[in-house]
């Protein structure tokens, strides 16, 4: 599942303070189990912080974060899964960048560094990212686009602070833990908060679909990169019920296939729905391993 977390003063100080990293992590021990990993840049200009809480899934060995470019300038903690860096890794290297490990994370910095912000449109997985580039100063965000990986952040005393958990921006121990009365409203009438408000007044969620790009200066930008396409409900339905069943089931084959890629064994959780009995199936169908599945 893993977990990352992250400070980045506006103010160019006072410096990073690695404990306070820790604690964040520490927080989300639960979520990245494996393994911690801490990166602090400082200089006249910016100071950044980031961190992770890794759960090994992908390059065990290999693939500890925080990772950079090839010469140290691009940092970036993840969390999530880039189900086509396989696909993304030659099209890099073709390009002249070079790889140091085999997990996805290291395929986003480089897209990155291709790409810049619109790196984001060549992914497809679940991901939530925080990305540093030492060369710009410039702290670069994204979150995946339905918001299956979660991202929050709140502006403290001249930093901001983000994580994958709102408990672990509280234990960097700047921000108070104080419920926003909009949102508890929002609760009780929608059973959610609507976003980016969070049940926590001054800590919000970055929405999916969007990036947030904070420049040298300290303004912080936040905009969508992807939104859905619903089709015009006036114009008549362009395909068979036949043809939409067919599309369906290529669709689910091809998701299903592309999640397989794991250097851990892979299992299934049985809801008792259509759902989860469909995709173990198809698990069951393309894998020549025994597929361990859960239920409750």
């Amino acid at each position: 599942m893993c977990g990352i977390v992250g400070t980045l003063n506006l103010n160019h100080n006072p410096p990073i303070e690695d404990g306070r990293l820790r604690a964040m992590l520490g927080a989300l021990r639960h979520r990245g189990p494996d393994e911690f990993g801490t990166y602090i840049f400082q200089d006249e200009i910016s100071g950044v912080g980031l961190g992770s809480a890794r759960l090994s899934i992908i390059d065990l060995g290999g693939g500890q974060q925080p990772i950079s470019n090839e010469d140290g300038t691009v940092w970036i903690v993840f969390n999530g899964e880039i189900y086509n860096y396989v696909e993304l890794q030659p099209m890099l290297e073709k390009a002249g960048h070079q790889f140091r490990t085999h997990c996805d994370t290291e395929a986003i910095v480089h897209l990155y560094e291709e790409y810049g912000v619109d790196c984001v449109q060549h992914l497809n997985g679940q991901f939530a990212f925080a990305i540093w580039d030492e060369r710009k100063h410039i702290l670069f965000m994204a979150r995946d686009r339905v918001g299956i990986r979660p991202l929050h952040y709140t502006l403290q005393d001249n930093a901001l602070i983000f994580a994958s958990e709102i408990k672990a921006i509280l234990a960097d121990g700047r921000t108070e833990a104080e419920l926003d009365p909009v949102t508890l409203n929002q609760i009780f009438t929608f059973w959610s908060p609507l976003q980016p408000r969070t049940a926590f007044a001054g800590i919000h969620t970055l929405p999916p679909g969007h990036f947030m790009l904070v420049d040298p200066d300290g303004n912080i930008r936040i905009e969508p990169y992807w939104t859905p396409d619903f089709p015009d409900a006036a114009e008549p339905y362009p395909y068979t019920l036949d043809e939409a069943a067919q599309q369906l089931r290529d669709l689910l084959v091809d998701a299903t296939q592309i999640r397989l890629r794991a250097d851990v064994p892979v299992g299934a959780y049985l809801s008792g729905g259509l759902d989860s009995s469909a995709t173990s199936a198809l698990v069951h169908h393309y894998t020549d391993n025994r597929l361990e599945t859960f239920s409750i």
